[in-house]
């Protein structure tokens, strides 16, 4: 029986094999109040998916609504602006029929300038409520921010960077430059050659 006993202590003693698989842990039965409480968990999160689901859904919803308020606002300030349009249309149209019934070579002339005048400051005027502004130029020191400059004259006449020539008027929208005023600016005569 001596070797038995000592037969077992050694198969006791030998050390599993490193990596072998191990036995799992015997089961643990849960109790009936961990099961309430992990259904309980459970009810609580499939509650904050679906109120995930739709906060999600409602932020989509929310993105396309302001972007159909967005293109209706610029829908709706266009027509505005064209519905103001309209009228300076109109007498575009009336000049040149004004023009077509002179009845003298140069008859109309003088009222088809005077019309044109006419409906030329109605534009601007329907442009400036808008916001528009006209940047002049002229005579003043060259600004890179709001004008283009496309070439240089020699002059004595204009201190060296001033405009003395705009060539076409820029625009500001509300602060914005929309298009830059195109200048010719002033530079230093070349001073010629000691002899």
């Amino acid at each position: 029986m001596k070797k038995a006993d000592s037969h077992a202590q050694k198969t006791e003693a030998v050390p599993a094999a490193p990596g072998a698989a191990e036995a799992p842990p015997p089961a643990a039965e849960t109790t009936p109040e961990q099961l309430t409480e992990l259904k309980a968990r459970a009810a609580r999160a499939d509650e904050h998916w679906d109120r995930l689901l739709r906060t999600a859904a409602d932020f989509e919803n929310f993105k396309k609504r302001a972007a159909r308020e967005r293109h209706e606002a610029a829908q709706s300030a266009t027509a505005a602006l064209v519905h103001k349009l309209l009228p300076v249309l109109d007498h575009f149209e009336m000049a040149l029929a004004a023009a077509q019934n002179a009845p003298a070579p140069h008859g109309g002339t003088a009222a088809l300038q005077d019309g044109i005048t006419m409906i030329q400051q109605q534009l601007k005027g329907i442009l400036a409520e808008t916001g528009l502004e006209e940047v002049d130029a002229s005579g003043r020191t060259f600004d890179p921010t709001l004008h283009e400059a496309v070439s240089q004259l020699e002059t004595a006449a204009a201190p060296e960077g001033q405009v003395v020539q705009q060539i076409r008027k820029g625009y500001k929208l509300r602060d914005r430059l929309l298009r830059p005023a195109t200048v010719v600016v002033a530079r230093k005569p070349a001073t010629p050659p000691a002899t």
